[in-house]
């Protein structure tokens, strides 16, 4: 009874709250539905991304592979912030000066209006087939674990998690649908204290119970009984070996964090740019910090069970938290729970409804369409959007290396294709429409072929950074056929207040150090 009080009266709460306090905002207009008004702070953006980006793949499924692999999956959390460091400094003020609402429209900017549309075709893909349905389904599998679904409803396990998957959906889809991207991102900041709160709670309690009231002495104890867990530096037959770090994952994290709309739309959102450089750093302390909650309690799970759940590593983090959490608190994890799920899905709800009214309907369906029109069919677009998901989430589970690893994989397929043009158009201005396109059909293809047909002995980072190569070059050859045009820049419009913030650059630095020095500390 404890664990359902608590639990429903959390989320009441996070609802209740982020209702009151945007009761009045202005969520008819295009830029108050899609950007929040622009009015967005630093802290509102950081807790917003994090949580957007931490939901229950990251708790079930890196806690998973940790228990299973150790911490040298900490590699993509950690370089992260070097990633948010370049998205901050460099690729951030190019978007606000340029005044975006969506990726796509650089692209337009950049190439045109083809290649914008087949991007936003391709994102719009990979929210269904990846990132909603795995979110839905982990979800699934925590609460299920918490509240014994299946039991209370006298069903099967699977029917129980169906039943969930329905539910978080349509719980969701509420969010994005009625409050636009101010109410996503206020109820985010909310959730995002408690994910901390809870999510330390975890590691806290039970170094507390094997230290026998030592949270050190339980440290030094997790650590003697299996000292290999604790290296940060991966055998190139391991799940992620360090070589990674230098070929397509930094490739894949400077894509994620600093091209992703579903992130970078939170920056987007911004009152101006130094609370927009603010948010994206702010989330790059989070990211060296946020492995205390999704690996440290892995490797703490091998201590209790050892060698005991590799076959299901997925559902070891809901056994770890039914062990140690007092019953009170259980419930209030699961609502943290709950709103990370939440976050990841309303998030990722909104930035397709963006895309798709904004990048395809106003661009090829209706040119005249008014924001009342837009906001509409955002709203639309985002029930068949969460309709799909909830469709599909079922279907992922049984990943051979953990559900984390399978999201990654299947993120490969649009993520490298896509960072490959927008880093071209960037850093090489020589590269034409034509060569973009090129590129975005030659890495998609050769992903697929490599990865999930031929089945390579490649590790499929490694096969990101082959690809980011081969698509440069061709891209580069078709270029000097199909001569890139000149195109008009488009210049900031709304006022924004541009100037950037006078701590960023330092920093920046601070966080890059750490980066470094954790790998060195950690090192075996």
């Amino acid at each position: 009874m404890l664990t359902v009080i608590s639990f429903v009266g959390f989320t009441l709460f996070v609802a209740f709250l982020s209702w009151y306090k945007l009761r009045k905002d202005d969520i008819h207009s295009r830029d108050g539905y899609f950007l929040g008004g622009r009015t967005l702070t630093g802290g509102v953006i950081a807790g917003s991304m994090i949580l957007t980006n931490i939901s229950t793949e990251h708790l079930i499924g890196m806690n998973g592979s940790a228990y299973k692999n150790g911490m040298i999956i900490i590699a993509w959390e950690v370089t992260s912030a070097i990633a948010l460091v370049i998205a901050a400094l460099y690729f951030l003020p190019i978007y606000l000066r340029m005044g975006l609402t969506t990726i796509p429209q650089y692209l337009e900017n950049r190439y045109d209006g083809t290649t914008k549309a087949i991007v936003a075709f391709l994102l719009m893909l990979s929210f269904v087939v990846t990132l909603l349905p795995i979110v839905l389904y982990t979800g699934a599998i925590n609460l299920e674990s918490i509240f014994n679904v299946s039991e209370v409803l006298e069903v099967s396990k699977g029917e129980g998690i169906w039943i969930t998957v329905i539910v978080i959906g349509v719980v969701g889809s509420i969010y994005a649908i009625f409050g636009g991207l101010k109410a996503v991102a206020f109820s985010d900041s909310i959730n995002a204290i408690g994910l901390v709160i809870g999510g330390l709670m975890v590691p806290v309690f039970a170094l507390w119970d094997i230290g026998d009231g030592s949270v050190m002495e339980g440290i030094k104890k997790v650590y003697d009984a299996a000292p290999e867990k604790f290296n940060v530096i991966g055998t190139e037959d391991s799940v992620l070996p360090f070589s990674t770090l230098f070929t397509g994952l930094m490739i894949n994290q400077i894509y994620f964090w600093g091209m992703n709309q579903t992130i970078i739309q939170r920056a987007l959102g911004a009152k101006n740019m130094a609370e927009a450089q603010k948010g994206l750093l702010f989330t790059g302390i989070f990211k060296i910090l946020i492995p205390l909650i999704i690996v440290l309690p892995g490797i703490i799970a091998f201590y209790y069970y050892g060698e005991q759940y590799y076959e299901d590593q997925d559902f070891i983090y809901p056994v770890l938290l039914m062990k140690v959490l007092p019953l009170s608190l259980i419930g209030f994890f699961a609502a943290v729970v709950l709103g990370a799920i939440l976050s990841t899905f309303n998030s990722v709800l909104n930035s397709a409804a963006t895309i798709f009214s904004l990048d395809i309907f106003k661009k090829f369906i209706s040119p005249t369409a008014t924001d009342k029109t837009l906001v509409r069919v955002g709203r639309i677009s985002s029930i068949v959007l969460a309709a799909t998901a909830i469709l599909v989430a079922p279907l992922v589970g049984n990943a051979p290396e953990g559900l984390y690893q399978l999201m990654q994989q299947l993120n490969g397929i649009f993520f490298i294709p896509i960072a490959s043009i927008l880093i071209a158009g960037f850093f090489i201005p020589k590269i034409s429409a034509e060569g973009a396109k090129v590129g975005l059909i030659l890495g998609l293809s050769f992903y697929l072929l490599t990865t999930f047909i031929l089945e390579l002995n490649i590790h499929f980072i490694h096969i990101w950074g082959i690809e980011f190569v081969i698509n440069m070059v061709a891209m580069y050859l078709v270029s000097i056929k199909y001569p890139a045009k000149v195109r008009p820049v488009h210049i900031n419009t709304s006022g924004l207040d541009l100037k950037e913030w006078k701590y960023a650059k330092p920093l920046a630095l601070i966080l890059v150090i750490c980066v470094v020095l954790i790998y060195v500390w950690l090192a075996q």
